[in-house]
């Protein structure tokens, strides 16, 4: 295929194969392994095992970098591969005790215990007092630490695979200099909401073990429980140091509508991976929508030449500001 190349390595060997029409390459925002899946023609030459390494290339852009997990043979000598990026190995299961760490620091430990290449990691700042997790995936206590450090700081972070490499990066450094509009897509699906992930009162409480009393810490948006009635999010912490800041962080992230979107056969751009974000504007007659939003997930198609994505996209995330190049600020 045009602009794309696809190398498999066995050993010493580097296979180039013939790679069918109809390459796949699919991100999630969290928890998930980057996969790509392929089809190649199966001849006297061509020797794939598991744990092979694959790379792929687009335009000269480096794009995937990983392992063949599964190789599947049909009739017709066709192998269909796939593939994923170093992520999963973050599947396998732990236990780990840490104290007074950040979420940083326990990416760098599980690379270090696992032999995983570490990239560029972002200093997440919040220190995690005391974490104890028994016979759990290394994805599970990862997110953990990370959305601990969210409801703490108010900044969430994306852990992702750049090319063989553990990437921790802020979302607000995910910011891409594009526009999608109506003509960008082949359709798409908009939805607003506050059935899921809307709070409007925000409870943190603490047991004070020396007074037997429960200390509650609790901020509301009035204007917004007139609209939408009592929408509450409980949460008890182990220490009351940052209840009262954790609430007013809660409220802010949670105190609206969700807002979602999905393109089908938008127009591809390699760069585009979860946790990215770009402007959005489409004319919808009751509700136009001019906004930033982030991408949750991502599936990058490429067939006879051309290059399509269908995104997930939501506007609600915890993004508060990003600046473009001409330094204007783009308020998500």
């Amino acid at each position: 295929m045009d602009n794309l190349e696809l190398t498999i390595q066995n050993g010493n060997k580097l296979y180039y194969p013939s790679v069918l029409e109809g390459v796949i390459w699919e991100l999630d925002r969290v928890s998930v392994p980057g996969k790509l899946t392929f089809d190649v023609m199966a001849d006297n030459i061509l020797n794939i095992e598991e744990g092979n390494v694959v790379r792929m290339r687009f335009g000269n852009i480096n794009v995937f970098y990983g392992y063949v997990f599964t190789i599947k043979m049909n009739k017709d000598g066709t192998l269909k591969i796939t593939a994923y990026d170093q992520l999963r190995y973050l599947k396998d299961k732990h236990s780990l005790i840490y104290y007074n760490q950040t979420a940083t620091e326990v990416i760098q430990m599980i690379a270090e215990q696992f032999n995983l290449k570490l990239g560029t990691v972002d200093d997440t700042g919040f220190k995690i007092d005391r974490r104890v997790e028994d016979n759990k995936e290394l994805f599970d206590i990862i997110q953990i630490a990370l959305d601990k450090s969210m409801v703490n700081t108010g900044k969430l972070h994306v852990l992702y695979d750049d090319f063989g490499k553990l990437t921790l990066k802020n979302i607000e450094n995910m910011w891409l200099p594009l526009l999608y509009d109506n003509d960008a897509a082949e359709d798409f699906e908009y939805i607003t909401s506050i059935d899921t992930q809307t709070y409007n009162r925000i409870k943190v409480a603490y047991d004070n073990k020396e007074t037997g009393k429960r200390e509650i810490y609790m901020t509301e948006d009035s204007e917004n429980i007139s609209k939408w009635g009592v929408l509450q999010y409980y949460h008890k912490v182990d220490k009351p140091e940052n209840a009262a800041n954790m609430a007013k962080v809660l409220l802010e992230l949670f105190n609206k509508k969700s807002k979602s979107l999905s393109l089908s056969n938008a127009l591809g751009d390699i760069r585009v991976r979860a946790g990215s974000s770009f402007y959005i504007k489409l004319d919808i007659a009751e509700t136009p929508v001019r906004k930033l939003m982030v991408v949750d997930k991502v599936k990058h198609k490429f067939n006879n030449g051309e290059h399509f994505m269908d995104l997930s996209l939501r506007g609600d995330i915890a993004i508060k500001y990003f600046t473009d190049t001409n330094g204007t600020v783009i308020v998500g």
